[in-house]
């Protein structure tokens, strides 16, 4: 994988074991500023020490089904991105369809068009692939849902997060579709 330059200021850097720490750090910092509340007394160790584990990161980034990308802003780590390049659910087989797993930002670059770039990268390059759809868990409370709306994303189904130590009040999820 090279590195891929959404505008003049934005770039997507393939993650590599050489910056592996660098993704670690940003994502697990997105994560924790959106979504400790999920967690049970706020702690999303559960999620974080297994998701952010280095040895599981490593396995992914050997993965050719998996695209890890840390997303730079001016040469600042501000997110990261993956996605799944043969990830069905359910009537939609794994060669058609690609699963934009992981979409975190820092919370400081929210509401700056970033998302919107990133869903353009997600969805050219699943064309590229030749895939008919792009899917991805969002959570049914909160903005999110409204932004992938926005950007042609169709509600497909209800789920829920399945880790443990979830509050049951935050498990509810959408299964969200485009067709490309």
């Amino acid at each position: 994988m090279e590195s891929v330059v959404l505008n003049t200021n934005l770039r997507l850097e393939p993650a590599t074991v050489s910056n592996l720490q660098k993704y670690l750090a940003v994502g697990i910092k997105s994560y924790c500023q959106h979504y400790t509340h999920l967690w049970k007394n706020n702690d999303p160790t559960p999620y974080v020490s297994h998701w952010f584990a280095e040895e599981v990161v490593k396995e992914e980034l050997h993965d050719p089904n998996s695209l890890n990308y840390i997303i730079n802003l001016d040469g600042e780590a501000i997110g990261i991105l993956k996605l799944l390049v043969n990830s069905g659910i359910d009537e939609i087989s794994d060669i058609d369809a690609l699963k934009a797993e992981k979409i975190y930002l820092l919370q400081e670059q929210s509401g700056k068009g970033i998302g919107k770039q990133l869903l353009k990268f997600t969805e050219d390059m699943a064309k590229s692939l030749q895939k008919k759809v792009v899917w991805l868990d969002a959570m049914q409370k909160g903005n999110p849902i409204q932004f992938y709306q926005k950007n042609g994303y169709s509600i497909k189904r209800e789920s829920e997060v399945v880790l443990h130590h979830v509050k049951p009040s935050e498990k509810a999820m959408w299964i969200l579709t485009k067709h490309i």
